[in-house]
């Protein structure tokens, strides 16, 4: 089969309303889409109030600054500086029940999350890497890592 091509001006088919759509077989066919004349619905929309009038109050129009973000050390000292009783809410006084999810540990050698931990040692290490190296270490260095760590089991 020999693949036919219509050709067409952009510019007549700009004029007259004229698409060209690829079909398969890689034939172009006009498709005429301008069947009327095409008329703007001047109906207001629902939802916008026609006598809406912008006051221009607040903001950058207005010629204030935008609202700016206090960081914790200004939110801290305007607390201060305000009379507070001793039960009202305040940074200092915000408490959080504990986690219902378990606390996340990482390597004592590597810091990355540890998924296991050496039953000698009892070090946590994340990859067989840190593991022989968690083996090689002497005894003294194992408890300055339990040390850091404040671990309450420290092997002797």
């Amino acid at each position: 089969m020999a693949a036919a091509v219509l050709a067409v001006s952009p510019v007549a088919s700009a004029q007259q309303g004229i698409s060209m759509e690829a079909m398969s077989e890689n034939k172009m066919v006009p498709s005429d889409f301008s069947t009327g004349p095409m008329e703007k619905a001047a109906k207001p929309l629902p939802f916008k109030d026609p006598n809406f009038v912008h006051s221009g109050h607040g903001g950058a129009v207005a010629g204030k600054k935008n609202r700016t973000w206090k960081n914790l050390k200004q939110i801290l000292a305007s607390e201060r500086a305000l009379p507070w009783q001793l039960n009202d809410p305040s940074y200092f006084s915000i408490d959080a029940p504990p986690s219902f999810k378990p606390a996340k540990k990482y390597s004592d050698v590597s810091g990355l999350l540890a998924n296991y931990t050496d039953p000698q040692s009892k070090l946590r290490f994340s990859t067989i890497e840190e593991f022989s190296y968690i083996r090689r270490l002497p005894s003294d260095v194992v408890t300055g890592y339990l040390a850091l760590r404040k671990a309450t089991s420290i092997v002797p």
